[in-house]
Protein backbone atom coordinates (compact mmCIF):
# COMPACT_ATOMS: atom_id res chain seq x y z
CA UNK A 1 0.00 0.00 0.00
CA UNK A 2 1.51 3.36 -1.01
CA UNK A 3 2.18 6.00 1.62
CA UNK A 4 2.02 9.78 1.33
CA UNK A 5 5.33 11.44 0.51
CA UNK A 6 6.78 13.43 3.37
CA UNK A 7 8.03 16.86 2.36
CA UNK A 8 10.36 17.80 5.21
CA UNK A 9 13.47 16.13 6.53
CA UNK A 10 12.82 14.36 9.85
CA UNK A 11 16.34 15.29 11.02
CA UNK A 12 16.73 18.98 10.15
CA UNK A 13 13.23 19.99 8.90
CA UNK A 14 14.56 21.18 5.51
CA UNK A 15 12.54 20.52 2.37
CA UNK A 16 13.11 17.08 0.88
CA UNK A 17 13.62 16.50 -2.85
CA UNK A 18 12.08 13.57 -4.69
CA UNK A 19 14.84 11.89 -6.70
CA UNK A 20 13.13 8.91 -8.29
CA UNK A 21 9.72 8.34 -9.85
CA UNK A 22 8.40 4.97 -11.02
CA UNK A 23 5.32 4.05 -13.02
CA UNK A 24 3.48 1.22 -11.27
CA UNK A 25 1.91 0.11 -14.54
CA UNK A 26 4.85 -0.22 -16.95
CA UNK A 27 7.81 0.06 -14.59
CA UNK A 28 9.33 3.13 -16.24
CA UNK A 29 11.67 4.89 -13.81
CA UNK A 30 12.71 8.53 -14.00
CA UNK A 31 15.54 9.85 -11.88
CA UNK A 32 16.32 13.49 -11.20
CA UNK A 33 15.53 16.09 -8.61
CA UNK A 34 11.88 17.06 -8.24
CA UNK A 35 10.04 19.10 -5.63
CA UNK A 36 6.88 17.84 -3.96
CA UNK A 37 5.08 20.98 -5.14
CA UNK A 38 3.18 23.51 -3.12
CA UNK A 39 0.34 21.11 -2.26
CA UNK A 40 2.78 18.44 -1.07
CA UNK A 41 4.09 20.84 1.57
CA UNK A 42 0.70 21.31 3.22
CA UNK A 43 -0.02 19.74 6.60
CA UNK A 44 -2.86 17.24 6.97
CA UNK A 45 -4.98 19.94 8.63
CA UNK A 46 -4.31 22.36 5.77
CA UNK A 47 -5.26 19.67 3.24
CA UNK A 48 -8.48 19.08 5.20
CA UNK A 49 -9.30 22.80 4.96
CA UNK A 50 -8.50 22.82 1.24
CA UNK A 51 -10.68 19.77 0.59
CA UNK A 52 -13.53 21.29 2.60
CA UNK A 53 -13.14 24.54 0.66
CA UNK A 54 -13.42 22.67 -2.63
CA UNK A 55 -16.35 20.50 -1.48
CA UNK A 56 -18.23 23.58 -0.32
CA UNK A 57 -17.37 25.47 -3.51
CA UNK A 58 -15.80 28.18 -1.32
CA UNK A 59 -18.84 28.68 0.92
CA UNK A 60 -17.29 29.42 4.32
CA UNK A 61 -20.58 28.86 6.17
CA UNK A 62 -20.73 25.32 4.75
CA UNK A 63 -17.11 24.83 5.80
CA UNK A 64 -17.99 26.06 9.29
CA UNK A 65 -20.64 23.33 9.59
CA UNK A 66 -18.50 20.62 7.99
CA UNK A 67 -15.39 21.30 10.07
CA UNK A 68 -17.30 22.10 13.27
CA UNK A 69 -15.42 25.35 13.89
CA UNK A 70 -16.48 29.00 14.10
CA UNK A 71 -16.76 31.24 11.06
CA UNK A 72 -13.81 33.48 12.10
CA UNK A 73 -11.67 30.36 12.58
CA UNK A 74 -12.65 29.11 9.10
CA UNK A 75 -11.67 32.48 7.62
CA UNK A 76 -8.37 32.45 9.51
CA UNK A 77 -7.57 28.91 8.37
CA UNK A 78 -8.41 29.72 4.76
CA UNK A 79 -6.19 32.81 5.00
CA UNK A 80 -3.37 30.72 6.53
CA UNK A 81 -3.84 28.17 3.72
CA UNK A 82 -3.58 30.92 1.11
CA UNK A 83 -0.31 32.10 2.70
CA UNK A 84 1.02 28.53 2.98
CA UNK A 85 0.42 28.10 -0.75
CA UNK A 86 2.56 31.16 -1.37
CA UNK A 87 -0.11 33.58 -2.50
CA UNK A 88 0.89 36.17 0.09
CA UNK A 89 -1.10 38.36 2.44
CA UNK A 90 -4.29 40.13 1.54
CA UNK A 91 -4.23 43.72 0.31
CA UNK A 92 -2.97 45.97 3.12
CA UNK A 93 -5.89 48.34 2.44
CA UNK A 94 -8.17 45.65 3.86
CA UNK A 95 -6.88 45.11 7.44
CA UNK A 96 -8.38 42.27 9.44
CA UNK A 97 -11.11 43.01 11.91
CA UNK A 98 -10.32 42.42 15.61
CA UNK A 99 -12.34 39.18 15.44
CA UNK A 100 -10.36 38.05 12.37
CA UNK A 101 -7.07 38.91 14.07
CA UNK A 102 -8.10 36.93 17.17
CA UNK A 103 -9.24 34.01 15.00
CA UNK A 104 -5.92 34.08 13.11
CA UNK A 105 -4.01 33.92 16.40
CA UNK A 106 -6.23 31.05 17.57
CA UNK A 107 -5.81 29.23 14.26
CA UNK A 108 -2.03 29.65 14.45
CA UNK A 109 -2.02 28.21 17.97
CA UNK A 110 -4.24 25.35 16.79
CA UNK A 111 -1.93 24.72 13.82
CA UNK A 112 1.12 24.59 16.10
CA UNK A 113 -0.71 22.19 18.44
CA UNK A 114 -1.70 20.02 15.47
CA UNK A 115 1.87 20.06 14.17
CA UNK A 116 3.16 19.03 17.62
CA UNK A 117 0.65 16.15 17.70
CA UNK A 118 1.83 15.08 14.25
CA UNK A 119 5.48 15.08 15.40
CA UNK A 120 4.55 12.96 18.43
CA UNK A 121 2.54 10.57 16.26
CA UNK A 122 5.51 10.20 13.90
CA UNK A 123 7.74 9.57 16.92
CA UNK A 124 5.37 6.85 18.16
CA UNK A 125 5.46 5.21 14.69
CA UNK A 126 9.29 5.31 14.85
CA UNK A 127 9.44 7.61 11.81
CA UNK A 128 11.47 10.10 13.88
CA UNK A 129 14.19 9.74 16.46
CA UNK A 130 13.63 11.32 19.85
CA UNK A 131 16.27 13.94 19.01
CA UNK A 132 14.61 14.83 15.69
CA UNK A 133 11.19 15.05 17.36
CA UNK A 134 12.58 17.28 20.11
CA UNK A 135 14.19 19.58 17.53
CA UNK A 136 10.98 19.70 15.47
CA UNK A 137 8.97 20.68 18.55
CA UNK A 138 11.60 23.31 19.49
CA UNK A 139 11.34 24.71 15.94
CA UNK A 140 7.56 24.88 16.27
CA UNK A 141 7.94 26.76 19.54
CA UNK A 142 10.19 29.31 17.82
CA UNK A 143 7.66 29.82 15.01
CA UNK A 144 4.99 30.97 17.50
CA UNK A 145 7.07 33.86 18.86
Amino acid sequence: MPHDVISTCPVCASELAVTRLRCGECGTTIEGEFTVGRFGRLSREQLQVLESFLRSRGNLRDMERELGISYPTVRARVEALVRALGFGPRDEADPPTPAEAAATAAATAEEVAAARREVLERLSRHELTAEAAAEAIRTLGRSVR
